[in-house]
C-alpha cells in the first residue's frame, strides 16, 4: 500500500556532516508491517547523540543517516495489528524503536521490563530493523516504526516541551528511579545541560531532600538552582571542594560526555554505600581510579541507558502531576545544519528542539 505522502529529511552523508553539510532528501523508509505506525513529525528534539552519530564519533557511522530521536507528532496510518493506537492520536519516539519483541523474542531484559537492554534493540535512527529495513530518524517529516516504541502524549505536555522528554529526561530521570531518589535521600547532577537539567528536576519531582548542581563554573547556577537545586558546586573555582562535600551524597548522576572526568574526586562525595551512575556516553576512555575510593564506604558505579516504553509512561505522568517542564528553544526544522553547529558548539539552554514549519 503506498502512501500519498514522502519520507524526506536531512541526510548526513559523511563524518564531515556534522559541519553544517547534512542535505535534505528523501528516501526509502523501512518496508511497511501491521504493528508499525506512520507518524507526521511536527517537532524533534536535538540530542547529544545525533552530533555523536553524525561524525562517526562512537563508531563508524551507517550512512546516509537522519538523527533525531526525540519525535512528536501524529500518527497518520496505524497497522490492523496496533493496539492503543489511532489515526490522528498525538504520539512520539525516543531513542529506541524496537527489540527482540519485535521478532516474539523472550530475552531476559525484555521479560523483566527493560527492554531498553534487548541484546536486539533497534535504535530510532543508525540501526537496521528485523525485516531488513534501515532506520531513520526525526529531523524529517514523516517517521515509521513499531507501534510498541510509540508513546501517547498527555494533553497537559506542550508538544515542543514532550520531544526532549522521550531521550534527554528519561535518560537522566531513569537512573534516579532505579537507585531509590526521594524523599530522605540527597543528590548530586553532574553536568547542568539538557540531560542535567532534566536530572535536576527529576529529583525535584521526586521529593529529594537535597539536589546539588556540580558543574565546573557558577555560570549556569542561578539557572540550576531556579530547576529546583539547592546547592551548587563549581569544581573549577571551589579550592578542595571534593573534601569540603566529602560523604554528602546518597546518589550521584553523571550526566556529561567529556572523557575528562575527575572520578576519583566525585566518588569522594558518595556516602556510605553510595551510588555513582554515568548516564553520559563518552567517546573516549576514562582516567583510572584508585579501587581505595570504592572499597572505603562500599560505593558501586554502575550506568543506566533511556528507559523502557513503561519508564517513560510513569515519567510522563509524574511530569503532569508536577508540572516539569523542559526548558527548550525551538528552532524551524529547516535550520537543522545550523542547530547542530549551535549544539556541538555548547549553546544549547537546555533544549533545542526542531519544528516542521507548517505547524
Amino acid at each position: 500500500m503506498s502512501t500519498d505522502y514522502k519520507f524526506q529529511g536531512w541526510l548526513g552523508f559523511d563524518p564531515e556532516s556534522v559541519k553544517g553539510k547534512m542535505v535534505w532528501k528523501e528516501y526509502e523508509p523501512k518496508p511497511w508491517e501491521e504493528t508499525d505506525v506512520d507518524i507526521k513529525i511536527t517537532h524533534c528534539g536535538v540530542c547529544g547523540s545525533d552530533i555523536h552519530t553524525l561524525r562517526s564519533g562512537w563508531a563508524p557511522s551507517d550512512y546516509p543517516v537522519c538523527v533525531g530521536h526525540e519525535i512528536v507528532g501524529h500518527a497518520v496510518r496505524v497497522g490492523s495489528k496496533v493496539k492503543d493506537i489511532k489515526v490522528g492520536d498525538r504520539v512520539g519516539v525516543g531513542a529506541q524503536s524496537g527489540s527482540c519483541l519485535n521478532q516474539n523474542g523472550d530475552c531476559e531484559a525484555c521479560a523483566d521490563g527493560m527492554e531498553q537492554h534487548c541484546p536486539s534493540m533497534v535504535q530510532t535512527f543508525n540501526s537496521k530493523w528485523p525485516n531488513g529495513g534501515k532506520a531513520y530518524g526525526g529531523y524529517a517529516r514523516y517517521w515509521r516504526g513499531d507501534s510498541n516504541f510509540v508513546i501517547p502524549i498527555p494533553k497537559e505536555i506542550p508538544s515542543d516541551q514532550a520531544a526532549p522528554m522521550l531521550c534527554g529526561a528519561i535518560t537522566s530521570f531513569s537512573p534516579l528511579v532505579q537507585h531509590g531518589a526521594g524523599p530522605g535521600k540527597k543528590i548530586g547532577i553532574i553536568g547542568i545541560g539538557g540531560l542535567g537539567h532534566f536530572g535536576i528536576m527529576g529529583a525535584k519531582a521526586l521529593g529529594c531532600d537535597e539536589i546539588i548542581a556540580i558543574s565546573r563554573s557558577s555560570s549556569k547556577k542561578e539557572d540550576a538552582l531556579n530547576m529546583g537545586a539547592t546547592g551548587f558546586i563549581a569544581t573549577d573555582e571551589d579550592k578542595d571542594w571534593e573534601t569540603k562535600h566529602a560523604g554528602s551524597l546518597d546518589i550521584i548522576v553523571s550526566t556529561v560526555s567529556s572523557p575528562k572526568l575527575p572520578l576519583e574526586k566525585y566518588l569522594q562525595l558518595l556516602r556510605l554505600k553510595g551510588q555513582f551512575v554515568q548516564v553520559g556516553l563518552p567517546e573516549d576512555l576514562v582516567p583510572g581510579f584508585h579501587m581505595f575510593s570504592l572499597i572505603m564506604k562500599r560505593v558501586s558505579i554502575s550506568g543506566s541507558l533511556i528507559g523502557s516504553p513503561q519508564d517513560i509512561k510513569d515519567m510522563l505522568k509524574l511530569f503532569v502531576e508536577k508540572n516539569v517542564r523542559t526548558w527548550n528553544v525551538n528552532v524551524p526544522m529547516k535550520d537543522a545544519n545550523q542547530v547542530v553547529l549551535d549544539m556541538d558548539a555548547g549553546k544549547a539552554r537546555y533544549r533545542y528542539v526542531l519544528v516542521n514549519e507548517d505547524e
